[in-house]
């Protein structure tokens, strides 16, 4: 069993109290954190304060040798840190290897972005106003940032957060989810190892309430939140004279036409969008539109797709859909299925339940006011629904208030310069599904799905302000 305190300016400290970490999948205790009360935070915060000279006169060089050494660490350490990640987080092995991998992708990418600071020269004579001017445009540092990441992807979105911070010369205090905080205190130990300044880089496992005290400091510049629409909308509210970042909640749609290709192919890919992982991401594939040429032959397909997606004990190499994160997110989606089966919804692979296993599901015939098709299901639950025309298919997958990923099957040039003026998401994925993504891609969404963008060149930008020095010639 792993024990961890809390990590403050370079240091392990104990917290006011203990967070004790049990595996999704048995309940057996597999870790013990320290709990960050308010005299930690207080001093987490002053940490990131006092670092944020040191943070900002580090040359991009130097913030990219860093976090290429970290990168280099958590490479050595991938077996280890899957090993966490299925033990806290539930997570398959395969695609916990898989996270692990990502996270050292995410440091070399924000790591190339450090190398490459951004400046401007504006020849400002266009106009009477601007003669014998110029202005030198480069970006700086915001100063103190707080993060926020949840359980999901509790290696590489805490990464996608430290990393950037480091590329742009922010010292950063990370609240880590509660239920899988070991991977976060661990990469930030690595950071500072690879030579990060004390207090470069704070993680304060607590509570959310508790973590209200982080935000109540005039000192914190920027709040870079990943997790649910509610929460993160709630603090944009009460941080309104701040910038925020949030990457937030999706009810993700793919469209599949008839041009798709190998049905059984495209079946069995919106299978691993759906139930991977147990559905527990953002952009999960969660309703499928398939034009009602092809309906019955994708319906098969998927259906036995559905029932033979392997699922089970996530620290087998086979498995692929392993626990949900507390029995009470099973108990939540059991009753959403429930109350789609009695509004007359047709179970095509109904899932059973064992313990917080929720087996993969298959819905058609589902009323679209219902909880499972409008709301963030964030299980292994997917819905079919049909369409005639591609405008019609375009127009159900907008009839929503998330917009974070779209997948779009089909082969026709203009039918994806369509989707793509059309969808109102982050992204449209062409050929794919929308689960579909790259660590330095531009990833957020619109509508309550968020507002910024990260990956690390994307995340700089938001860390950082645009400064503007003029001129005079000669």
């Amino acid at each position: 069993m792993r024990e961890h305190g809390l990590f403050i300016a370079g240091l392990w400290h104990e917290g006011s109290g203990t967070i004790t970490v049990r595996s999704p999948y048995d309940g057996r205790e597999v870790a013990r954190v320290g709990r960050a009360g308010a005299g930690q935070l207080r001093a987490a915060l002053d940490a990131a304060a006092e670092a944020r000279g040191a943070m900002a006169a580090l040359s991009p060089h130097q913030r990219a040798a860093i976090l290429e050494r970290a990168a280099a660490e958590v490479a050595g350490r991938r077996e280890e840190l899957a090993q966490v990640l299925v033990e806290e987080a539930g997570k398959p092995l395969t695609l916990a290897r898989a996270e692990a991998e990502r996270c050292c992708e995410t440091l070399g990418e924000a790591a190339r972005v450090a190398r490459s600071p951004h400046a401007e020269l504006l020849d400002l004579e266009g106009f009477p106003s601007g003669a014998g001017r110029l202005g030198l445009l480069r970006r700086f540092p915001v100063g103190v940032v707080v993060g926020i990441t949840p359980f999901n992807f509790p290696l590489n979105l805490v990464a996608h957060k430290l990393a950037p911070a480091v590329a742009a010369g922010c010292p950063i205090v990370l609240k880590p989810a509660s239920q899988t905080p070991s991977p976060a205190v661990l990469l930030a130990e690595a950071l500072h190892r690879a030579g990060l300044p004390p207090g470069g880089v704070n993680v304060v496992p607590c509570g959310g309430a508790e973590a209200g005290a982080l935000l109540e400091d005039p000192r914190v510049m920027l709040l870079s939140f990943t997790g649910s629409a509610q929460v993160g909308w709630g603090l944009k509210q009460r941080l309104w004279d701040r910038k925020v970042s949030l990457e937030l909640g999706g009810n993700a749609a793919v469209i599949v036409e008839p041009d798709a290709g190998d049905l059984e192919v495209v079946a069995k890919r919106i299978a691993t969008g759906a139930y991977s992982y147990a559905g527990q991401s953002c952009i999960s594939v969660q309703r499928v539109l398939v034009h009602e040429t092809i309906a019955d032959r994708l319906t098969e397909a998927l259906a036995a797709a559905t029932v033979a997606y392997p699922t089970g004990d996530p620290s087998s190499e086979a498995v692929m859909c392993g626990p949900m994160i507390t029995p009470g997110d099973a108990d939540r989606i059991q009753a959403w299925i429930g109350e789609a089966r009695a509004s007359g919804s047709r179970p095509l692979a109904e899932g059973r339940r064992d313990g917080s296993l929720v087996f993969p599901t298959l819905l058609d015939r589902i009323p679209e006011n219902a909880r499972i098709w409008a709301d963030e299901a964030f299980a292994p639950v997917a819905v079919l629904g049909s369409y005639r025309t591609f405008d019609e298919a375009l127009g159900r997958a907008n009839d929503s208030r998330y917009g974070l990923q779209a997948g779009v099957f089909t082969r026709d040039v203009e039918k994806i310069q369509k989707a793509f003026a059309t969808l109102e998401v982050g992204a449209v994925i062409q050929g794919d599904i929308p689960s579909w993504r790259a660590d330095p891609m531009p990833y957020g969404g619109v509508k309550q799905s968020g507002v910024g963008r990260e990956g690390p060149r994307w995340a700089v930008e938001e860390m950082t302000e645009p400064r503007l020095l003029v001129l005079r010639r000669g």
